[in-house]
């Protein structure tokens, strides 16, 4: 056996180039299956990070914004839309309800200190708006009930928002100004799923660049210009008790909100636990698909294999007659050229596999995608070069073992 190997990396030394050249299908077939999948596990994380970030317990409603005076004058004939009221109604008659929470939102038309990049956006929220949404304080705390009742100027700042307007020192205890009002920082949240999102008005949002203040410190002290095609609120967040069924909760939302809105579609309600599940769903076709793309080109490499033997058969016809000549059985001449197939998709697949980290690299840094190349990827896709090799070697091998030895020898 150790023979076969040393027969056959000999054969392939001696023809260093075409070996080369034959493994290269199979260095851009390994590469690209981990380059896809390492693509597809990163997308997945990212997502399904943010996803679970919004609450696998949560029920978020949000407005839908008129996109013109006339629409929102059809829609105020039938429905108020999302006010505070809604936000009464559903905490007195929604069970299974752990917390609730208003939020409305504003671009600011000036900040101090002077940003240095994006005005950050402004959040009105209530103090249950932290633990609904599991925001994770870095410096100081979220404020309190009795700040938000008395309509205290206080916020507490993303982490993107926290150094573009103050830099890297400490914050708390420092003031910013927000339009025309001074407010405190008593807190700094951690930093969230660097994504975006789209707000109510439909404007993407860094959910790291975010002041947020008390909901009624927002109400008292800030006016939205853009406000009067806007709803009372930007949305109602929920996060439901352990026991309850996020999805059946959700079908109870949309009817009382129905009933208050009297079937008025001007808002929308998303439950993250289902999203979670259909995300699950979608990455995994994705990544089915992109496995599939990839896998072509292993195809090709086989295919490659396969010809690049079978002209070598018939190159080393008068060896096999020879062979066969002095006691060499048919297996072992398959056997002969089967290693020297599995050696090149062998070879092809270890360089492979670090053309597949090279690309994965080059994606994470110049797409800026992240990209997580797991072990499961790297052993599927190196052992699919390794079956590449034995499968595409098999018809070449057994072609060689099938030549007349008495023929063989007179072949020149």
């Amino acid at each position: 056996m150790i023979g076969d190997f040393v027969q056959a990396f000999d054969n392939i030394r001696a023809q260093k180039t075409r070996s080369f050249l034959t493994a290269l299908g199979i260095v851009f077939g390994v590469g690209s299956v981990i380059g896809m999948l390492a693509i597809g596990a990163g997308a997945r994380e990212e997502s399904l990070r943010f996803i679970e970030q919004l609450g696998v317990r949560n029920v978020l409603i949000d407005s839908r914004p008129a996109t013109s005076e006339e629409e929102l004058q059809q829609r105020r004939r039938s429905s108020p839309g999302l006010t505070e009221r809604d936000l009464r109604v559903l905490e007195k008659n929604t069970e299974g309800l752990e917390a609730i929470s208003a939020r409305r939102a504003l671009h600011p038309g000036r900040v101090l200190p002077k940003p240095s990049r994006e005005i950050p956006e402004l959040f009105g929220v209530s103090p249950s708006y932290g633990p609904i949404h599991n925001l994770r304080l870095i410096e100081g705390r979220f404020f309190t009930p009795a700040e938000d009742a008395s309509s205290a100027s206080v916020c507490v700042l993303g982490t993107g928002a926290k150094t573009n307007l103050l830099g890297f020192d400490k914050a708390v205890g420092k003031f910013v100004k927000v339009n025309d009002n001074w407010v405190e920082v008593i807190g700094v949240l951690g930093e969230t799923v660097p994504a975006t999102s789209k707000s109510s008005g439909g404007k993407m949002e860094d959910l790291n660049n975010v002041v947020y203040i008390p909901f009624n410190t927002f109400k008292y002290r800030f006016w939205d210009m853009s406000s009067y095609l806007k709803d009372e609120l930007d949305g109602i967040d929920i996060r439901l008790k352990p026991e309850a069924d996020s999805v059946e909760m959700a079908k109870v939302v949309t009817a009382v909100l129905n009933s208050t809105h009297n079937n008025t579609q001007d808002f929308t309600v998303t439950i993250p636990a289902a999203l979670l599940e259909q995300q699950k769903r979608t990455q995994t076709i994705f990544t089915y698909v992109m496995v599939a793309i990839a896998a072509i080109s292993l195809l090709v490499g086989g295919i490659g294999i396969m010809n690049i033997v079978l002209a070598t058969v018939m190159e080393r016809t008068r060896e096999i007659g020879i062979r066969r000549a002095t006691g060499a059985r048919r297996k072992d001449i398959v056997r002969q050229f089967l290693t020297e197939s599995v050696l090149i998709s062998t070879f092809g697949g270890i360089l492979g596999v670090g053309f597949g980290f090279l690309i994965s690299w080059i994606i994470a840094n110049t797409a800026e995608w992240k990209t997580i190349v797991t072990p499961s990827s790297v052993i599927i896709a190196f052992g699919v070069s390794v079956a590449v090799g034995v499968v595409f070697g098999i018809y070449p091998a057994m072609k060689a073992a099938e030549i007349d030895p008495i023929e063989a020898l007179r072949y020149e």
